[in-house]
């Protein structure tokens, strides 16, 4: 056993076997710890969910957009339907169509937010066909979830401009519009009316996959400690057990 210990093979395995258990572990542990903070994410989305539903006045007043997110809404006001865009390849269903996105003027405000209304399939023999949604005239009443910007996908040359678009950034849309909007949108929920579908997909923050990246980064740690006890151990024990003469 001691010539193996003298071995420079045996000390460059051990390094090794070091090495990828160390790693191995502390990709483990940091999964798990990447759970931890969605399952707390997702705790504070449970709690904001059963908050009583913001009014204009409530959801003007709290100023940090962050303390906005995910809180239920019930708004009146008046849609700015000349600025209606549409965000193009956003799939509901496993069909291919846009998001319609409205401004929503605030009653008794002076601020706006920006309305993902819904779902419209695309025209897919006129690909440059803006499609057809009505927009109720006068006061309405409008319910939905506050939300971050609509998400944002590659953006090809002149897609950020006109009515129809690939993204949509509030900051410069303000600008462009001279609406005074605020710094998160909703996301109107409810059936599906004015020619949009509302069947939003649940927010998923994969909880699941970091538990499951964690077991495998746990059991690779192990297979290497099993391995390296195995065949830099034991094997030479049996074989110097083996070697020895019988008395």
């Amino acid at each position: 056993m001691t010539s193996v210990l003298l071995a420079p093979r045996f000390w460059v395995l051990t390094t090794a076997a070091v090495v990828v258990g160390a790693t191995t572990f502390s990709l483990g542990q940091w999964q798990l710890r990447r759970a931890a903070e969605k399952e707390n994410v997702q705790t504070l989305i449970d709690a904001k969910k059963i908050l009583p539903a913001l009014d204009n006045s409530g959801l003007v007043a709290i100023k940090n957009g962050a303390d906005l997110i995910y809180r239920q809404a019930r708004l009146q006001g008046s849609w700015l339907q000349d600025h209606t865009v549409y965000l193009d390849n956003r799939p509901m269903n496993g069909k291919s169509g846009f998001i319609a996105v409205t401004p929503f003027k605030l009653e008794g405000q002076t601020s706006s937010i920006l309305v993902q209304r819904g779902w419209v399939p695309r025209n897919f023999q006129n690909r440059a066909a803006v499609p057809q949604i009505t927009s109720p005239a006068g006061l309405v009443t409008i319910q939905g979830r506050i939300s971050q910007a609509p998400s944002k996908l590659y953006a090809f040359d002149g897609a950020e401009s006109g009515r129809i678009r690939q993204n949509l950034d509030l900051p410069i849309f303000a600008a462009e519009t001279g609406l005074p909007l605020l710094s998160v949108t909703l996301v109107q929920t409810g059936p599906s009316s004015e020619g949009l579908l509302r069947d939003w997909a649940a927010a998923r923050l994969g909880v699941e996959k970091n538990y499951g990246y964690a077991f495998q980064w746990f059991g690779l740690c192990a297979l290497t400690v099993f391995l390296y006890v195995w065949f830099q151990v034991v094997q030479p024990w049996r074989l110097q057990k083996q070697s020895l003469p019988t008395p």
